[in-house]
């Protein structure tokens, strides 16, 4: 499975952070999600698409990724 996005710390367009765990696959129809935690409140753990993790978002007052790796681990 070739993809772009790997474990560390993303930045949401919106500003929050999140730490990305991996990708995984569903079960049934083995499409891939992105697997990451909340790095505030009551830090969620999530999951999205992956091609909606990647994808380019274009708003009046933003147009850039939905998110933005800031560290490597």
């Amino acid at each position: 499975m070739a993809h772009s996005v790997k474990p560390g710390i993303y930045r949401h367009y919106k500003g929050h952070d999140y730490e990305v765990l991996g990708v995984a696959l569903h079960t049934e129809t083995e499409e891939p999600h992105v697997v990451y935690r909340a790095l505030y409140g009551d830090y969620t753990l999530c999951i999205r698409p992956l091609n909606m993790f990647i994808e380019e978002i274009k708003k009046a007052d933003y147009t850039g990724p939905r998110f933005k790796q800031t560290k490597v681990f």
